[in-house]
């Protein structure tokens, strides 16, 4: 059974930094490409981040660019954002998702992710 749980998510206020972290288990971790994906009151999903099974290839959504970090472990299973500046507009709740190994590169689309975490809540103050 595969499992994506995700931590790190709390109360932040504007120009903060906050690091969220996603543990996986029941998956080939080191092949399969993960990603952040957010979701905001009464908005849909939306990509924030991906990462390539061996690091190599990272994207972006363009609002995050220069101020988001995603970064994995392969050893501990883990897929990691660092988010810093902070703001109000970064507030909803965080996911994390892999892709089956073998079905592509990185990709921004919700629907090429098979497994999904349940989110943590990420809320920042002006």
């Amino acid at each position: 059974q595969v499992r994506l749980v995700e931590s790190g998510g709390g109360l932040m206020q504007a120009g903060d930094s906050l690091r969220l972290s996603c543990a996986a288990s029941g998956l080939t971790f080191s092949r399969a490409v993960m990603g952040w994906f957010r979701q905001a009151p009464g908005k849909e999903t939306e990509f924030v981040a991906a990462i390539s099974w061996s690091s190599d290839t990272t994207s972006y959504r363009d609002s995050v660019k220069g101020r988001f970090t995603i970064s994995r472990d392969n050893a501990k299973n883990t897929v990691n954002l660092l988010m810093n500046n902070l703001k109000p507009e970064d507030t909803a709740v965080y996911s994390c998702a892999a892709r089956l190994p073998g079905l592509g590169g990185i990709t921004a689309r919700v629907d090429e992710y098979t497994y999904w975490g349940q989110g943590s809540q990420v809320t920042v103050s002006s």
